[in-house]
């Protein structure tokens, strides 16, 4: 098969309300000593496979930033461009943000929580402008408009901030002939993965991206996947089958 472009997308490494199992969404948390081993091994990953990039791309949170240089270190790459933007943030959880997932199982049963994150089409419990988890105070997102900022998101609202930002500026770098790197997060990037193969809307709900672990994308010249793959340890690809992860 022949190919002409080359994406990779990154989800980032372990962060501490990971491992707390808490919902997490705009809440800028760090990445753990483990989340930052992943984001390393990534990096090593791609050197390992050949790879190399002319731009990267992540969120305005911290847990994707620190993802991407530490991969693009170990790539000896650090000096490259880096465009962020708030449209590859995570999917914003509302009022859910900050609560442990297994707490609120409990107190609003499985199956409720499982649809608040799961379902394709289904927003959280939204927050009001008063809240301090609505980004409107935050100054990362003085210039966004503010009717723009989520009170709590679904998948599909994700969506429809996250493609208008590959359409206009990641895309065009792509057709020019640019590697692109994109460190975000499970949503944000499931989006993407949803757009590029086509998933159906009921299969993507159901989608995981793993922690740390670079999907390659090899791309024709209508950007239309011509195959995709994990990269493992070296010399080894995993087809892009992506296996259960927690997804903020």
């Amino acid at each position: 098969m022949t190919f002409e472009h080359t994406l990779v997308l990154l989800r980032h490494g372990e962060s501490s309300w990971n491992l707390e199992n808490r919902f997490t969404g705009w809440t800028d948390v760090p990445l753990t000593e483990h989340g930052c081993e992943e984001a390393r091994r990534a990096g090593r990953l791609m050197k390992e496979g050949g790879l190399a990039f002319d731009i990267g791309y992540g969120s305005l949170l911290r847990r994707a930033l620190w993802t991407l240089y530490l991969a693009l270190d170990e790539l000896n790459q650090l000096w490259l461009p880096v465009e962020k933007s708030w449209r590859l943030n995570e999917r914003h959880y509302g009022a859910l943000q900050g609560l442990n997932k297994a707490e609120m199982a409990t107190q609003f049963g499985e199956k409720q929580v499982e649809l608040w994150r799961r379902s394709y089409d289904l927003r959280p419990p939204q927050i009001e402008e008063s809240d301090p988890r609505f980004p409107l105070l935050d100054p990362r997102y003085a210039a966004v408009q503010p009717a723009l900022l989520p009170k709590g998101e679904s998948l599909e609202d994700t969506e429809k901030r996250v493609l208008p930002y590959w359409h206009e500026w990641i895309a065009p770098r792509i057709r020019k002939g640019q590697r692109v790197l994109i460190a975000a997060h499970g949503n944000s990037l499931r989006a993407l993965v949803h757009y590029l193969d086509g998933v159906d809307c009921n299969a993507i709900t159901a989608l995981n991206i793993p922690t740390g672990l670079p999907l390659v994308y090899r791309l024709n010249g209508d950007l239309k996947p011509v195959e995709h793959h994990y990269l493992e340890a070296t010399g080894k690809t995993r087809e892009g089958d992506h296996t259960p992860e927690s997804e903020t």
